[in-house]
């Protein structure tokens, strides 16, 4: 059940279009279409901010430079620990 509250002001005419298109779907309400658009909406934003597409042959450079990694120095050692003590995600 849902218990957070989201008050928002619109013009007029958004909310007649958006009531008809509510309507048009069969929704119960206008609340459910816009439940329904937010939830949609902000999965797809979510996914495209969090993942990456690259071509296969960026994949296959990106590859052969970790295959081809040396020993980390001692910087990047020291950044990693320091990360990790201070707890960074």
């Amino acid at each position: 059940m849902a218990t957070a509250r989201l008050d928002i002001r619109l013009d007029e005419e958004i909310k007649i279009k958006a009531e008809k298109a509510s309507a048009l779907l069969g929704l119960k309400s206008l609340t459910e279409y816009v439940v329904r658009l937010m939830d949609e909406d902000s999965s797809q934003v979510i996914a495209q901010h969090e993942s990456m597409t690259v071509a296969d042959n960026v994949f296959d450079q990106f590859m052969a430079a970790c295959d081809q990694a040396q020993v980390p120095n001692t910087a990047l050692l020291e950044a990693a620990a320091f990360t990790k003590a201070s707890n960074f995600k």
